[in-house]
């Protein structure tokens, strides 16, 4: 039987051979000369291909993919920030206090998306924001591409225009014919280790939207930048400098082969306890998973919730040097690539941790089961949030009249950590 129909796309040889190992203890192929494979890993384009009307393809029971259909509404940088914009405001709309704003008109709890527009469709809305503070810095990005290509850094509105004429178009063709970009307020304040910046790399499984099932991932990581970190804006075209993507630092002439240039989460975790208390480290881990459970909240309305389906994002997460994390961008197909010997046992656990949970026991797929295993199988994921559990606990009820309680990861904790938290973290 076939679990995933579509192209193998295997990124190296060594995860070729971790999910060949995986499915052959689990007994679902058997390793033959010249047979095609009957479990694939489906790369972000053939998931199209697959749910297209025009294929007219169903598929069975017996077939599950890593992928939800329109997954781009979260994972295309315009798209998200699109999703959570009107979150928020039928959130303002219901009257929910999550929606409350500041004096100057600032959401209190849901500011956690750096300003953001759409390039060519907002650029005259850009430029009103700009003049309204000319020495700030913003980033540019393709909406469509990964690994830091196509991004770069301004701070003068001369150099937008010379990137239009650069482009093949300029700003006032059609959107359809040109490439869409999203440009956000740059987070010029990082928290800085050792002088460098870094951003985390958390994993987060989704089972199902609605009701919103997901897990998050306890062996996460840091990737720093092999360069110190300097505001000046003479530096601002030195992307060893300000991107965290192994893509780019790997070329860079200080990096390290051995580590990386990653921490673990944990160890990111310690050295928070030791220098700003532990307190405030649980708070901004809080505050984080409340983060990813809002995003993905944002989305489930829209997200096509094909019962075949599940998929593991990777969440990239800057910290400022005020401790207040943002939420950069969500990728659909992390990368899996082992940079590091670290790097080859985590993703190897994520892997089959994540097997685990789509298919519980090993045992033959059926999109029918309710999606819920046994804590047993769960690895190193915990549950992050079950809506199902939330609702009959009447958790999220009691959250929404008690604005400022937090309840802790595993929900032995409920402090004040002055955000009212929707979810249930179990």
């Amino acid at each position: 039987f076939r679990i995933m129909a579509g192209k193998v796309k295997w990124v190296t040889d060594i995860e070729k051979s971790v999910l060949i190992n995986n499915f052959e203890k689990r007994g679902w192929i058997q390793v033959a000369e010249n047979e095609d494979w009957n479990f694939y890993w489906m790369s972000v384009q053939t998931i199209r291909n697959v749910f297209s009307v025009e294929t007219g393809y169903r598929l069975s029971d017996d077939q599950i993919v890593n992928h939800f259909p329109n997954h781009y509404e979260l994972t295309r940088k315009d798209l998200m920030v699109k999703n959570i914009k009107r979150y928020r405001k039928e959130l303002e709309k219901e009257g929910s206090p999550l929606a409350e704003k500041d004096e100057n008109g600032k959401y209190i709890y849901f500011d956690f998306v750096p300003v953001t527009f759409m390039l060519p469709a907002d650029y005259n809305l850009f430029v009103e924001e700009f003049r309204k503070n000319p020495s700030s810095t913003w980033i540019m990005k393709p909406c469509g591409k990964a690994q830091g290509k196509g991004i770069f850094l301004i701070n003068k509105l001369s150099q937008i225009k010379k990137w239009s004429r650069d482009s093949k178009t300029s700003l006032f063709v059609s959107q359809s014919s040109k490439e869409a970009y999203v440009i956000s307020l740059y987070i010029n304040n990082p928290l800085l280790i050792g002088g460098k910046k870094f951003d985390l790399r958390l994993y987060v499984l989704v089972s199902t939207y609605r009701p919103l099932r997901c897990y998050m991932y306890k062996l996460g990581f840091c990737r720093f930048c092999t360069v110190k970190y300097t505001p000046s804006t003479s530096e601002l075209d030195n992307m060893f400098v300000h991107l965290t993507n192994v893509a780019i630092q790997k070329h860079g002439d200080d990096y390290n082969h051995i580590h990386g240039g990653k921490w673990t989460v944990s160890n990111l975790r310690l050295y928070l306890e030791s220098t700003r208390g532990k307190e405030v480290t649980n708070k901004l881990f809080d505050e984080i998973h409340w983060i990813i459970v809002q995003s993905l909240k944002a989305v489930a309305p829209v997200m096509n919730n094909d019962k075949h389906c599940f998929e593991c994002y990777g969440y990239d997460i800057i910290i400022d040097d005020k401790l207040k994390p943002w939420l950069i961008e969500v990728n659909a197909s992390p990368s899996l690539t082992s940079s590091t010997a670290n790097d080859r046992i985590l993703k190897y656990n994520l892997i089959n941790d994540t097997l685990n949970i789509a298919v519980p026991n090993g045992e033959i797929p059926d999109c029918k089961w309710n999606k819920s295993p046994p804590k047993e199988v769960l690895g190193n994921y915990e549950v992050l949030y079950d809506e199902e559990m939330a609702q009959s606990d009447g958790t999220d009820r009691d959250l929404r009249a008690r604005p400022g309680q937090s309840t802790g990861v595993k929900g032995s904790r409920a402090r004040d950590s002055g955000k009212p938290v929707l979810t249930t973290w179990k």
